[in-house]
């Protein structure tokens, strides 16, 4: 997923995420994997993308008001750019998501396990900085690159709400009309579902 360094914004998010010090921190989803699927539709890589999301795992602190303080963090410091950045606390999910989608959601126990829940298995991916001084990029994407590449869409059984799914899905299909739907929940695929977490996680 080199390509989705050609998105200024995902590559300026990623130089600067260091800086706020967030434990366990991901830029991950929309603007990661609709950056690829831009660059294939022949888009620019900024297209249709409406904001950037982070996510880290601080369950040191389930508050809204420090969520909040994070999230003023991240506003001032993307200030100059011309995107919406948006970070939450994944140890905190569990808490508000019934409320928000009408589905219960179990406790989260790192930020990678939430990039494991997104509806859309093509879309569970995830980017965390390299090392200081140019290292490259380090990928999660539990359950490959395959379907995404594709534009296949199906319902994840990690995250079983079909109806959100329905809407998400279409939603993706109206800004990229060439991906393919199946709303038939299967087991996502992973390299080896066996294997620890660490063996899904490689540099770009």
């Amino acid at each position: 997923m080199s390509e989705t360094l050609q998105n200024p914004h995902n590559a300026a998010v990623l130089e600067r995420l260091p800086l706020l010090g967030l434990p366990d921190a991901w830029l991950v989803a929309g603007c990661l994997f609709q950056t690829v699927w831009n660059l294939r539709s022949g888009l620019e890589p900024t297209a249709n993308i409406k904001d950037y999301d982070l996510f880290y795992f601080d369950a040191s602190d389930l508050s809204e008001a420090t969520e909040q303080a994070v999230q003023a963090r991240v506003t001032a410091l993307f200030a100059d750019q011309p995107i919406t950045v948006e970070a939450k606390n994944q140890a905190r999910v569990h808490l508000w998501y019934e409320r928000w989608f009408g589905y219960p959601y179990a406790p989260l126990q790192s930020a990678r396990n939430g990039i494991e829940r997104f509806l859309v298995p093509c879309t569970c991916v995830g980017l965390q900085p390299g090392a200081p001084g140019g290292g490259e990029p380090t990928l999660y994407a539990p359950y490959g690159l395959e379907e995404l590449y594709a534009g296949l869409l199906k319902p994840n059984p990690a995250c079983p709400h079909l109806p959100l799914f329905k809407a998400k899905a279409h939603s993706y299909r109206e800004r990229w009309d060439w991906l393919e739907i199946r709303e038939t929940a299967c087991s996502p695929s992973r390299a080896d579902a066996s294997a620890p977490d660490d063996s899904r996680l490689f540099g770009l």
